[in-house]
């Protein structure tokens, strides 16, 4: 009988004539296919079927990333949209974060976030490109928040928060993230996000937008929920904190 170890040896050491084609990754992905993890997977993402879910394992996918990223003809798998699994959203996710060219991987991700349709996928973009905070990287953010597409906005606004939080903060960002106006619960718990970072690393520039109410009620006690549970906020602002916290007889 095939056992996972056998189905890993067929994924990453079988050749194959193009394994960058379509039909050739999914069936790396499929050798991969964890049935025991799958029903996991599936819980943490509630927007998708689970017959999309593989239940591939972390590891594994990164595995076959490092060996994917060296096949001509990756752009072949990348170009095949939309993908059947969310174990391929997440796969096309870590081939681009490989890339380090910055245009590249700007004209990758147009061509992939429009696709997105679950958070991990969307979580799992880290372009390794944007490490040195590009100059340019900002407007490309406010173009993907003003796309109105609910992964591509969540997106924007996390590399808001992993880029320009540190030494190339500028209050604006703040105030660009915070007119930012959805019903989409992952868009607006990207907001809470940001801005619980923001208190955590920009506290005198971020805390009067929750003094002053500027988000929306629910946004803003899952900032200051979020904040208070952040070992990088002290003691003395979480107390603060705790203080603006919006109780429902005063919405």
């Amino acid at each position: 009988m095939e056992g996972r170890g056998d189905r890993r040896d067929l994924a990453h050491g079988a050749h194959r004539e193009v394994s960058g084609a379509p039909e050739a990754v999914r069936a790396r992905l499929l050798a991969l296919q964890d049935e025991k993890n799958a029903p996991f997977m599936a819980k943490l993402v509630p927007t998708l079927p689970p017959e999309s879910v593989l239940g591939v394992r972390m590891p594994d996918c990164r595995a076959l990333v490092r060996e994917l990223c060296r096949e001509p003809d990756i752009g072949l798998f990348l170009a095949d949209l939309p993908h059947r699994y969310l174990d391929e959203n997440n796969l096309h996710a870590l081939i681009l974060n490989e890339e380090k060219d910055y245009a590249a991987a700007v004209a990758a991700l147009d061509a992939f976030l429009p696709y997105v349709d679950n958070w991990a996928t969307c979580d799992a973009l880290r372009p390794k490109a944007f490490k040195k905070h590009p100059p340019d990287l900002p407007d490309e953010c406010r173009r993907w928040i003003k796309s109105g597409e609910t992964y591509t906005v969540r997106f924007g606004i996390e590399m808001l928060m992993t880029h320009y939080l540190d030494a190339d903060f500028r209050p604006e960002y703040l105030e660009e993230v915070s007119i930012i106006k959805s019903e989409e619960y992952y868009v607006n718990m990207m907001i809470a996000w940001y801005f619980a970072t923001a208190l955590a690393k920009q506290y005198e520039a971020a805390v009067p937008y929750s003094e002053q109410r500027r988000l929306a009620p629910w946004t803003h006690n899952k900032t200051i929920r979020k904040a208070i549970e952040s070992y990088r906020v002290t003691e003395e602002h979480k107390a603060y904190l705790r203080t603006l916290t919006i109780h429902p007889k005063t919405l």
